[in-house]
């Protein structure tokens, strides 16, 4: 039979993920800087038409926009901290689903410890039982 199982995928830091990560980050950043500029201007052009409620609209507006300045400011703390860590460091990067064979008589409780992957300049490098 098999089940299926949730196996944690880590990075290990080296200067290319570095460079990989932090152009990610700014990536990131700049698509929310730009959906916030966006924002701002769709809001100026529905203010215009005066159809709708200029307070609820605004208040509307005002929300997302925060909410994406919020992102953008975990984004800089993700590159800030990115900047300390050593070399050599792992980093949590995602989870995936894996397919385990299991059978009667297996031990249920190391089956369910599950597995983790580690990735090294995009290398699997080591598979570890958690």
């Amino acid at each position: 039979m098999k089940i299926i199982q949730t196996v944690t995928v880590k990075q290990i830091l080296t200067e290319k993920s570095r460079e990989k990560l932090s152009a990610k980050y700014n990536q990131q950043k700049q698509q929310l800087q730009k959906e916030c500029d966006q924002l701002l201007f769709e809001m100026k052009k529905l203010e215009r038409t005066r159809k709708f409620s200029a307070v609820g609209l605004k208040a509307q507006f005002d929300k997302e926009i925060d909410l994406r300045k919020e992102k953008i400011k975990l984004i800089d703390f993700q590159i800030e901290q990115l900047g300390m860590l050593p070399y050599g460091s792992e980093l949590k990067d995602q989870d995936v689903q894996a397919l385990v064979e299991i059978e009667i008589g297996d031990n249920w409780e190391e089956i369910m410890k599950g597995k983790t992957v580690i990735i090294k300049d995009g290398i699997i490098s080591e598979i570890r039982e958690r």
